[in-house]
């Protein structure tokens, strides 16, 4: 009966914390934010359906879009941008994932800039008055990479560089 216990109080924070990943799910996208939240941009592992999921450890507080089907690859738009050649010829890896959901939009962003040596991962959030929140993301917690979109069913954007 003890080690009955013992097992059951360690699945209870199994059971109570958040569900980023499903078990036919993979990530494409993920990091931790600054202020604490986790962002994750998951796929079905047979390509069903993509899933932006925000919120605390313990709590997915936004999944975008709510239903799981195919066409929520429709709504998203992935963008890139990537001039190689280093310090000397201002290279730069740009890559951009955004979508709309209530009158806001949010953009996904990861970022290099070889003139600098700068890396920054986050998402923005702009209202429907053009306000923008961007919120941090912490640039070691990335794990995959959103150049992954490339061959998709997400819609493509040109930079227009």
């Amino acid at each position: 009966m003890r080690n009955f216990l013992l097992i059951f109080a360690l699945m209870i924070p199994l059971v109570f914390s958040a569900q980023y990943l499903l078990p036919n799910e993979e990530t494409i996208f993920s990091f931790d934010t600054k202020n604490g939240k986790k962002m994750s941009l998951v796929k079905d592992k047979k390509n069903g359906y993509i899933q932006y999921r925000l919120g605390s450890k313990n709590h997915v507080e936004m999944e975008f879009p709510n239903s799981r089907t195919k066409e929520s690859w429709k709504q998203f738009t992935y963008s890139s941008y990537h001039r190689g050649g280093g310090k000397q010829n201002a290279g730069m890896d740009l890559n951009y994932l955004s979508f709309s959901n209530n009158n806001y939009k949010y953009q996904l962003f990861r970022t290099y800039y070889a003139e600098d040596g700068s890396y920054a991962a986050g998402i923005t959030v702009t209202d429907s008055k053009g306000k923008e929140t961007e919120i941090s993301g912490v640039y070691k917690t990335i794990k995959g990479c959103m150049c992954n979109l490339e061959d998709t069913e997400v819609k493509k954007e040109d930079f227009g560089l």
